[in-house]
């Protein structure tokens, strides 16, 4: 968060940015950037005062979690560690943005709980042997057996850019400016298992990995004209 003055125009020029039409050849089914009505979390807010460690549940043998250089790195877990996000976070017409890999393990080293309305679901990359990605879990079915399943060989220690939107009707993903799926919310049921409940309302998890993390935000997105 910022603390002095002199940085406001900093900010204000980044807003601005953001604001601008994005350049024609955008990824089929990519809105642009400019419907990012303001930044609720800074680039490299990941700070461990804006996130609780979970202590319950599948979390109790939690990892350690520290900051490092603007990275956090969640230690391996058996099975999980988690942060959940404190702040108050919005249910609709929002994205994430965030960077992670793994550094250890074989299972998902990105697992984002998130909110939709007054129901959750979760984002998992990485996960059933290291390479499955989608979200667990829509109809009642896991990431791994409905239709926004995807499967990509994830390197060790290497960074991926990972997006999920949820707005103007619809959940999006992307890894790496690649659309990993696209879904309309309404017409669908969405759930999280038992496991990742103290993640909620927003949390990032990992399952017997270990991952690190940086340059999260959340940006508020302006509803279309239709909403």
């Amino acid at each position: 968060m910022l603390r002095a003055k002199r940085h406001h125009w900093k900010w204000a020029l980044a807003i601005l940015i953001a604001s601008l039409p994005a350049a024609d050849g955008a990824p089929p089914g990519d809105a642009p950037h400019g419907d990012a009505d303001r930044t609720i979390k800074p680039p490299n807010g990941l700070l461990l005062r804006d996130w609780a460690i979970a202590e319950h549940g599948m979390f109790t043998d939690h990892g350690k979690v520290l900051v490092q250089e603007n990275e956090m790195h969640l230690k391996e877990g058996s099975p999980a560690t988690g942060i959940r996000y404190k702040r108050n976070v919005p249910r609709r017409e929002y994205e994430i943005h965030c960077e992670a890999k793994r550094t250890g393990g074989s299972d998902f080293f990105y697992g984002l709980t998130f909110p939709i309305g007054q129901d959750y679901c979760s984002l998992i990359v990485g996960g059933w042997g290291g390479s499955a990605v989608g979200l667990s879990n829509l109809d009642g079915l896991s990431a791994i057996e409905n239709s926004t399943t995807q499967y990509i060989e994830f390197e060790k220690n290497r960074w991926y850019e990972i997006r999920l939107r949820v707005a103007q009707g619809k959940i999006i993903g992307w890894i790496d400016e690649k659309l990993i799926f696209d879904v309309a919310i309404r017409g669908h049921a969405f759930d999280i298992w038992w496991e990742q409940a103290p993640m909620r309302p927003l949390g990032i998890a990992t399952w017997n990995t270990s991952a690190a993390l940086r340059n999260f935000k959340i940006l508020k997105i302006k509803p279309s004209a239709e909403d």
